[in-house]
């Protein structure tokens, strides 16, 4: 096994057996997710063994179909990728014996076992990720924006508070408030990343009152001279959410949720960022650093 790879003893190895995953495949599992850059992966690191393991496939099936959103390709070859992927998350659930065929989706089947993991988190992150897939993306309404937000960020926040073991409850709420948050900050973050790729997820009914209606080209509702107020309104509410989440978070058994802590104070200090250098500079880029990140995870997951 390669260094740093997943231990593996005791009942996860019989998982493992049982779904014919082997050790090379959880090593280039946590592999592929420490390469994606992320700094919630040494959060994750530090996770007991078996909710590492479990962490790291819920991320790397994330990052697996946030990639087929975003790689270049037809329309209908995406959303065929998509439906295999929900074909194999029906099988994990139906225990169909030689399904699915994917590694990674097997790795799958041991953590929805072992933590109630619920099919329809699942399958709503992926319907988030056709969402991205469209050639054109635009956000009607603003209770569009809100579904978009549960499917790309507040389902995987449901999926993750199941594994750190809070109550259910508490994990709803953290995800709702948490997911919310980290996904408005992304899109405050990715304006011109988004436009250039015609995607514009700031909701139209939002622009149409400070006069933006034309949105045909996506590049052009970043120069309207009243951006800054739709803009504001969104970090408003990203605002809101990051301080239910710290309140939700302060009730909790600290070690449980090391990661979701590393997330948030990570995404807290972009969005500050974003905050100071105001909304009509959107072209300047906003970045946490690597080393900043580290000493946050290191701050923050050793509690």
């Amino acid at each position: 096994m390669k260094s740093g790879a997943i231990e593996v003893n005791g009942q996860a190895a019989v998982e493992m057996a049982d779904s014919g995953v082997g050790p090379d495949d959880w090593a280039q599992i946590e592999a592929d997710v420490r390469a994606s850059g992320t700094s919630f992966y040494w959060a994750m690191r530090l996770l007991p063994a078996e909710k590492r393991r479990a962490m790291f496939a819920v991320y790397a099936f994330c990052r697996a179909v946030d990639d087929i959103a975003d790689e270049p390709g037809a329309w209908n070859d995406k959303k065929r990728l998509l439906e295999q992927w929900r074909a194999a998350i029906a099988a994990l659930y139906a225990g169909r014996a030689g399904e699915p065929t994917q590694p990674l989706a097997r790795a799958l089947a041991g953590p929805i076992r072992t933590f109630a993991l619920r099919q329809a988190d699942f399958l709503a992150i992926i319907d988030g990720m056709e969402m991205d897939a469209a050639a054109r993306v635009r956000i009607v309404d603003s209770n569009q924006l809100v579904l978009y937000c549960d499917r790309v960020a507040c389902a995987v926040g449901r999926l993750s508070t199941r594994i750190f073991g809070t109550d259910a409850e508490t994990g709803e709420r953290l995800a709702f408030s948490l997911g919310q948050a980290l996904q408005l900050t992304n899109i405050l973050r990715d304006l011109v990343e988004d436009a250039e790729r015609d995607r514009l997820y700031l909701p139209a009914d939002l622009l149409a009152t400070v006069g933006v209606t034309d949105t045909e080209a996506a590049t052009d509702a970043l120069h309207h001279p009243r951006l800054p107020e739709v803009c504001e309104v969104l970090a408003a509410t990203a605002r809101a959410r990051f301080a239910e989440a710290r309140e939700i978070i302060a009730g909790c058994d600290r070690r449980q949720i090391r990661p979701a802590l590393v997330m948030m104070e990570v995404y807290e200090r972009l969005f500050r960022r974003l905050t100071a250098r105001g909304w009509r500079r959107w072209a300047e880029p906003v970045s946490v650093p690597a080393s900043e990140k580290l000493w946050i995870a290191l701050r923050y997951g050793l509690l």
